[in-house]
């Protein structure tokens, strides 16, 4: 009778353990497609960027310097975003991503406003257009970073209760705390005027 009770309660334990496994691997996958929606909002963004900057670049002949922090910023986003695609899991490219995308933001907006000196790209309608589709894209990548965040959020939670916390740590660096994308700047977390 307790061998039956024995065996009985080492099968729950590896049933349970099985279950809390399972549950973790779709909660880690579907954080980490999260991430890949954030990843084809920020390369649309990232490629947006080129072409607005080369046609304003005619307009603002004086800003060199500033055409070429936002490029330089652009690079640097585009640079961490591919980081952070190659290890979605990984909290360090996702916050080095976080913080090169708020320099990018950051950017964008000294763009925006020394561009409001310029009355003849404000008047230019590829300008407006390409500042129509980034504005577009801005809000396309809040609502991925929402949906991110979301993702992580049940993730972690779920990883860190008993017994799931006890499971995980089992299978050592599988399960690792997953980390939120989060802007760092209070100007970055406003989303770009870009109103011509």
């Amino acid at each position: 009778m307790g061998t039956f009770l024995f065996l009985g309660i080492a099968a729950l334990i590896v049933v349970l353990a099985i279950s809390v496994y399972n549950r973790l691997i779709t909660l880690r996958n579907r954080f980490k497609n999260a991430f890949a929606q954030i990843d084809v909002q920020l390369q649309r963004r990232h490629d947006l960027i080129p072409n607005l900057v080369e046609a304003a670049r005619a307009y603002m002949a004086h800003e060199k310097d500033t055409l070429s922090r936002v490029t330089e910023a652009r690079n640097q986003a585009e640079s961490a975003r591919q980081a952070a695609r190659s290890k979605p899991d990984d909290a360090g490219a996702i916050t080095g991503l976080g913080r090169a995308e708020s320099m990018l933001s950051g950017s964008l907006a000294n763009f925006l406003a020394v561009s409001e000196n310029y009355p003849d790209l404000k008047a230019n309608q590829s300008i407006a257009e390409l500042m129509e589709e980034l504005s577009s894209t801005e809000n396309r990548v809040g609502f991925a970073r929402q949906a991110f965040n979301d993702a992580v959020m049940d993730y972690n939670t779920y990883r860190e209760q008993v017994p799931n916390n006890i499971v995980a740590g089992l299978f050592g660096g599988t399960f690792q705390h997953a980390e939120l994308l989060d802007i760092e700047t209070p100007e970055a977390r406003k989303a770009p005027k870009v109103q011509f």
